[in-house]
């Protein structure tokens, strides 16, 4: 299943080249206030850098440290995942993922503490 979420995509969502099929930015929106968050142009860069690995990634299941690495490395100037951190609380991997339409890699919550990712 997790599988079939990668695999299908949507390119014709504009702005958005890697995002699943049947996602639309209106939908992070949504979640977004939902969670108190205001989403920014920083906030969208994360959502399709996600989606973009996600989709190049194309296995069974995403390994949390490479993506949390991929992460960090492609927003090191900025400050890496502490950047991440103040755009999403609840965790760049684990919020990200579920705002960019994405299946939450296991191991990005624990249920005893919180986000982890």
């Amino acid at each position: 299943m997790l599988h079939a979420l990668i695999r299908g995509h949507d390119d014709t969502v504009p702005g958005f080249p890697f995002a699943p099929s049947g996602w639309q930015p209106s939908d992070a929106e949504k979640m977004a206030t939902e969670q108190g968050i205001e989403l920014s142009a920083e906030h969208v860069e994360t959502l399709r850098a996600l989606q973009e690995y996600f989709f190049r990634h194309d296995k069974p299941g995403v390994i949390i440290r490479e993506l949390h690495d991929a992460l960090d490395e492609r927003f090191h100037g900025r400050g890496g995942m502490k950047y991440l951190y103040r755009l999403f609380p609840g965790g760049p991997v684990a919020q990200g993922c579920a705002l960019a339409g994405l299946p939450v890699p296991p191991g990005a919550v624990n249920k005893s503490f919180g986000s982890v990712q």
